[in-house]
């Protein structure tokens, strides 16, 4: 069994609360009135700044000279994207580290409905890992109530003028998309796929420490395949809706046909690669011990694989998008490439050159800090990617990674932690019943 060390618990508790200090630092210092705004740009002004832009996120850039013919409704605006700034860094953080869980998930049910005889010995760290699933859907479900109840605008179709015929907001696209994106829909589509999710983590999870002592534990491992099996073709399906509606829906007049398996790349790269690490972490502190350079090599080429196959799907993406240039689609990459310049270009190195320059490389995989230096790369990259599909839209031109961003990853990163951990604490680290485990103990290539 694992024993949760002190050291760790401290750690992730310290993270958890430097997270929170951070955040309210970052708060205070944010604008909170017109006044400040207006103060703000005096001091940019001050500095030789004549003009300043703001990004409305749907197309539209106010500029000072605008603002002359437009009395407040510039500050107003900046002011409102300065609101969301919290919500947004509190969001992207939230939705990163519940999406590596279920990227966790995912993993784990393809190892199962494939009936992989590499794999068992790794099983309990999936296990693991995804025992973050339900605190972490649930707090992402809470922030979608919350914006719902127009607690923050982070998604924009949800302001009723939208689709007041009498408002000069009026917006025919949203009109034309509210059978869909309506709150009521949205949340009951939120709560189905957080509760089939969890539905199949508990139950394989039920299973799979049942397995440990059954007399048939045969008939157990049949009930996973079937479980798992059926899990993936739920899981196909509401990945890709969840992609839109959490995700695509901020940028409700934009849209991407291949936006859903784009997201399931990121979160899917995201969860092998924590695997790795927590597995090379326990290996380290002398656990795991029929866990050896072949499985982590395995999971390197996972790591790589994928990373891939993100990278194929962003140039798809972006240059089919980009190359049609039609005016509703183009101004998504518009914006990130005029606004967001470096973490726009710099997650791609982040997730495809450096992955590329460095796994390609066999004898490399074998090596834990290697794939510990990799992995560090590879979900800093992915936080930035979501980063870049939740700001633009939300804070528009007004992006920084500042206190509220770094404490909302150093909270959510030390309850992951915490979470995780606890969790490997509950069964032992070897799922002893698995009919494959003894071929995965020999595994050695």
């Amino acid at each position: 069994m694992y024993t949760f060390s002190n050291r760790l618990k401290i750690f992730s508790l310290a993270a958890v609360v430097s997270g929170i200090l951070l955040f309210g630092i970052g708060y205070m210092s944010n604008p909170h009135s017109i006044e400040d705004i207006k103060a703000m740009e005096a001091s940019h002004d001050s500095h030789g700044e004549t003009a300043h832009a703001s990004e409305a996120g749907h197309g539209e850039v106010v500029t000072h000279a605008d603002d002359a013919h437009h009395g407040d409704a510039h500050y107003e605006h900046v002011l409102g994207q300065y609101h969301n700034k919290p919500w947004a860094a509190i969001y992207v953080a939230a939705f990163f580290f519940f999406m590596i869980s279920l990227g966790v998930l995912a993993f784990y049910g393809v190892q199962r409905a494939a009936q992989a005889g590499w794999s068992p010995v790794l099983f309990r760290v999936m296990e693991g890992i995804t025992g973050y699933l339900l605190p972490g859907s649930l707090i992402v479900l809470l922030l979608l109530v919350l914006s719902g109840m127009h607690l923050n605008h982070l998604f924009h179709w949800m302001d009723p003028s939208l689709q007041d015929p009498a408002s000069e907001h009026y917006d025919k696209l949203t009109v034309g998309k509210s059978g869909y994106l309506n709150v009521p829909f949205w949340l009951t589509r939120a709560v189905i796929y957080i509760a089939g999710w969890n539905i199949y983590r508990f139950i394989s999870r039920r299973l799979s420490v049942k397995q440990d002592d059954a007399s048939d534990p045969v008939s157990i491992h049949k009930k996973l395949f079937r479980w798992s099996a059926g899990f993936l073709v739920f899981f196909l399906v509401s990945e890709s809706m969840m992609s839109w509606d959490w995700i695509m829906s901020v940028d409700h007049h934009w849209f991407s046909t291949l936006f859903g398996w784009y997201v399931f790349a990121s979160l899917f790269v995201s969860g092998i690669t924590v695997i790795a690490l927590v597995a090379i972490y326990l290996k380290s502190r002398g656990y795991l011990e029929y866990v050896n350079d072949s499985h982590i090599h395995d999971l390197a080429k996972f790591m790589f694989g994928i990373s891939i196959f993100w990278t194929y799907l962003w140039f798809s993406q972006f240059m089919l998008i980009w190359y049609s240039n039609i005016p509703e689609e183009v101004t998504y990459f518009v914006t990130r490439i005029e606004d967001y310049k470096l973490p726009f270009f710099g997650m791609l190195a982040m997730n495809f050159i450096f992955p590329l320059l460095i796994l390609i490389n066999s004898d490399y995989k074998r090596l834990d800090w290697i794939i510990v230096m990799a992995g560090i790369i590879i979900l800093a990259g992915h936080y930035i990617d979501v980063f870049n599909m939740i700001m633009p839209a939300t804070v528009g031109s007004v992006w920084s990674i500042g206190w509220m961003e770094v404490g909302a990853v150093l909270f959510f990163g030390g309850l992951f932690t915490f979470i995780v951990f606890r969790e490997l604490t509950k069964a032992p680290l070897l799922a002893k019943g698995d009919p494959y485990v003894e071929e995965s103990k020999q595994f050695h290539y």
